[in-house]
């Protein structure tokens, strides 16, 4: 006798669809298609706003687009040959995948994927198609995530299965910028105990630095942020002391030097900002000052610095998702929330309607919130 196995069908449902650069938002019903081999549908639970996010829907012109890469959801169907992952399980989506079998999976050195790492094109890692549509036409992927929908598809290897007692609309928060910030801290600094930290911009990834030094035992923490306000908020995640550049007649990198007797240990660059980036490599001591950039810059790309700097024995450092290999790592970052060794709750500032989503992004852009959640419809 034969049984006829249920196909996942196309899915109509609501997103929030960028139609151009800057312009709000619109939520309009798409088309998800069903995943396709070693894919997984989601249904979104939480999805909430990263600052890249907001860079990318100003300055690229990929449209019309459905942003959003920090979520979390349950699957919803499974595609061909997955084998990880069945309907129901809860998953946090990853903006970087991890394949386990390329060079870089293979090694300890790395968390940057070969095959499914950073994708800038709008659209699947597998077939270079969009899963989303209206009437019949494509609207483009964003980080082959997309979490700004009712309903995603993503390669089964861009999710991460997580404990289903874990509060979804709280991991999101894991998705990225939390995970960024305490990686840096953590993986890619390996932050010493009594060493002095200073941080460049106070937002959600800064402040995940923070309390990440803090774990670490560092005597100081110095923040950077040219908005006064941060300066209360900045000392529940372990900043020690507050500098506001525009409160100072001479170069920040000399004031943090003078008070630090040569420079931190460690600073990190939080900004997104490449001129911030020689700053932070100035700020650190010589000998074995360590610069770490984390933010994606909106213009001018490029970073300039003096060649002395090194020959002073400092270094710089790039970090992608804090050097967390997703798959590996994120389960067990999961469970350490759950034992409350690091915070999240406290960095969720508004939790707010999808319907309401376009408040998110004005929130951000006015620096009057840490992290946003935008929950979708049960």
């Amino acid at each position: 006798m034969s049984t006829s196995i249920k196909q996942p069908q196309v899915i109509t449902c609501k997103a929030a669809v960028a139609w151009g650069a800057g312009q709000p938002l619109v939520v309009e019903e798409v088309e998800v298609n069903p995943p396709q081999p070693e894919e997984i549908r989601i249904k979104v639970v939480c999805t909430s706003l990263c600052r890249s996010d907001i860079t990318a829907w100003e300055t690229q012109a990929i449209f019309p687009r459905i942003f959003g890469h920090e979520a979390s959801g349950i699957v919803e169907s499974v595609g061909p040959g997955v084998t990880e992952f069945n309907e129901g399980d809860h998953v946090l989506t990853v903006f970087i995948g991890e394949c386990k079998t390329c060079r870089q999976c293979k090694s300890d050195k790395s968390n940057t994927c070969e095959v499914l790492g950073l994708e800038r094109r709008g659209v699947m890692h597998s077939d270079q198609q969009t899963r989303f549509s209206i009437k019949g036409k494509p609207v483009y992927h964003y980080c082959a995530v997309s979490s700004f929908s009712e309903y995603t598809v993503v390669h089964s290897g861009c999710a991460v299965k997580v404990s289903s007692i874990a509060p979804l609309e709280k991991i999101c928060l894991l998705s990225c910028g939390l995970s960024a910030g305490l990686g840096a801290a953590w993986n890619v600094a390996d932050i010493s105990k009594g060493s002095t930290v200073v941080i460049f911009g106070l937002g959600t990834v800064g402040l995940s630095v923070a309390q990440g030094a803090k774990v670490r035992g560092a005597s100081r923490i110095i923040g950077v942020d040219t908005n006064p306000e941060k300066c209360e908020k900045a000392k529940a995640f372990g900043v020690t002391e507050f500098l506001n550049p525009n409160d100072n007649n001479e170069p920040v990198q000399q004031v943090i030097k003078r008070i630090t007797d040569g420079g931190a240990d460690y600073s990190f660059e939080c900004i997104g900002d490449t001129g911030m980036i020689t700053t932070a490599l100035q700020s650190c001591c010589d000998g074995w000052g360590l610069a770490v950039t984390l933010g994606v810059p909106k213009l001018k790309p490029e970073v300039a610095a003096h060649y002395g700097l090194f020959l002073s024995g400092r270094t710089l450092k790039g970090s992608l998702f804090g050097g967390w290999k997703p798959k590996t790592d994120l389960p067990s970052l999961v469970n350490r929330y759950l034992k409350k060794e690091f915070m999240v709750d406290e960095f969720i500032t508004h939790n707010l309607l999808f319907e309401d989503i376009n408040q998110a992004f004005n929130l951000m852009k006015e620096g009057k919130c840490l992290r946003s959640v935008i929950h979708m419809p049960k």
